[in-house]
C-alpha cells in the first residue's frame, strides 16, 4: 500500500563528495556497507532504503517512489546515484536492476524554518491544546513545496494544498540554495562571532545584514538571472523575503543549530557561486566574505572559545585543526580540494579570502 517514502536527513548525511562519489573513507558508511553485505540493515540512509527496497522486492510491493526532501541540489537525482553506487558495492544485482525498474526520485525543494524546540514549547502547547506533546515542535508560517512530477505509482492531489509540482525545480532549488540556506550560514557564523545567540539578532544588525545583502544582489543574482537564462523567480524580492523571515524574532533560532555542518555547506552552499563569478570574470568579494567568516568561526571553535558545541558531520576534526594550525590558514582554506575542487589553490580566490579575511578580522573588532 506504500507507494512513496519520503525522507530527510541532512546534507552531510549522504555520505556524496563534490564528484557525488560516495566517500567510502566515512566509518559510518563503510561499516554499513559491510552490513549490507551480510544482509543486516545499517543506520545511514542508503543501508536503510537498501532494506526497505529487498524486503518490498521479495514481497512483489511493487514500484514505489523515494522523495528526498533535502537541502541538496538535485537531490532526487543525487541520492538515486548514491544509492545504486551502494548497491553495486554490495553485490546485490538483482535488488540493482530492480531499483532501476521499479523506483523513481524526484527532484523536491522544500523550505519552512523549523528551529530546534525551545524548551517552554511544551508548556505552550499544552496550555493552547490540553495535550502534553513531548515532541512538539514550531514552525514560521512561510512554507513552500516544490517538486518535480515524477511519480511511478501515483500520487496525491498536492497541488490542490499548495504544492508546486513543476516539471523541473532546478530554478527553486538555486534560489533556495544560493538565497537562503547560504545567507542563513553566514547570518549565523556572523552572529556567533558577534557574541549573539538567535539568528534574528545577527539579521538585525545592520552589519551582519548588509553582509547577506550583499552577497546575494552583487554575485548570486548575476549568476542565476543571465540573459541567455533569465530566471523564473523575482530574485531581488526573494531576497527581500529571505530577510525578512530570518528577522522574525518570534522563531527563535539559534546560531548554533543554521551554524552547523559548515564542511558539506561550504561546496555544495558556497563554492558554486564562487565558481561561476570567476567564469564570468567577475569579482566575488562578496561571496568570499561566507568563507572567511566560517574560518573565523572555525578558529574559535579550534581554540576552544565557542559558547556552544559545533556539530559537523562532514568535518574530520583533524583536518580542521590542521586548518586552523597551518602558517596561513587562509591559503589552507583556499587550497581545499573538499571545498572548492578544481578551484583549490586559485590564486583568484585566495586573494580574495585575504581580503574578506581583513574585513572580517574588523567586523570581530568592533563587535
Amino acid at each position: 500500500n506504500t507507494r512513496i517514502i519520503s525522507f530527510t536527513v541532512t546534507e552531510a548525511g549522504y555520505y556524496l563528495d563534490a564528484h557525488d562519489q560516495l566517500d567510502l573513507a566515512a566509518p559510518d558508511l563503510a561499516a554499513d556497507l559491510q552490513r549490507a553485505k551480510q544482509g543486516q540493515p545499517g543506520s545511514c540512509i542508503y543501508a536503510a532504503l537498501t532494506a526497505i527496497l529487498r524486503a518490498r522486492r521479495a514481497s512483489g510491493g511493487g514500484k514505489v517512489t523515494l522523495l528526498n526532501c533535502d537541502n541538496l541540489r538535485h537531490n532526487g537525482d543525487r541520492v538515486r546515484k548514491g544509492l545504486l553506487s551502494f548497491i553495486a558495492l554490495v553485490g546485490d544485482t538483482a535488488l540493482h536492476a530492480w531499483v532501476l525498474a521499479n523506483t523513481t526520485c524526484p527532484n523536491a525543494m522544500v523550505d519552512r524554518i523549523t528551529p530546534r524546540p525551545a524548551p517552554e514549547l511544551r508548556g505552550r502547547v499544552l496550555a493552547a491544546t490540553g495535550w502534553d506533546d513531548g515532541a512538539a515542535i514550531m514552525g514560521e508560517s512561510f512554507i513552500q513545496w516544490v517538486i518535480e512530477d515524477n511519480f511511478c505509482n501515483g500520487r496525491p492531489a498536492w497541488e490542490a494544498v499548495g504544492v508546486q509540482m513543476v516539471a523541473s525545480v532546478a530554478a527553486f532549488e538555486e534560489a533556495k540554495i544560493r538565497l537562503l540556506n547560504a545567507t542563513h550560514s553566514c547570518i549565523a557564523w556572523a552572529g556567533t562571532l558577534a557574541g549573539y545567540t538567535y539568528i534574528h539578532e545577527g539579521t538585525h544588525d545592520a552589519r551582519i545584514r548588509k553582509m547577506a545583502y550583499d552577497y546575494v544582489t552583487d554575485d548570486v543574482i548575476p549568476c542565476l538571472d543571465t540573459p541567455e537564462h533569465p530566471c523564473p523567480l523575482d530574485l531581488p524580492a526573494y531576497r527581500d523575503t529571505v530577510l525578512d523571515r530570518f528577522g522574525n524574532a518570534a522563531i527563535l533560532d539559534t546560531n548554533q543549530r543554521v551554524a552547523a555542518d559548515g564542511f558539506s555547506k561550504m561546496p555544495g552552499f558556497i563554492a558554486p557561486t564562487v565558481r561561476e563569478c570567476l567564469a564570468q570574470g567577475r569579482s566575488i568579494d562578496a561571496v568570499a566574505v561566507l568563507p572567511a567568516l566560517f574560518l573565523a568561526f572555525l578558529q574559535r571553535w579550534h581554540r576552544g572559545e565557542l559558547s556552544y558545541v559545533y556539530q559537523d558531520q562532514a568535518m574530520d576534526p583533524a583536518v580542521a585543526h590542521a586548518m586552523c594550525d597551518a602558517a596561513d590558514p587562509v591559503v589552507a582554506l583556499a587550497g581545499s580540494v573538499s571545498f572548492w575542487a578544481e578551484l583549490a589553490g586559485d590564486p583568484r580566490l585566495v586573494a580574495a579570502l585575504q581580503k574578506a579575511t581583513l574585513q572580517v578580522n574588523q567586523f570581530i573588532q568592533k563587535a
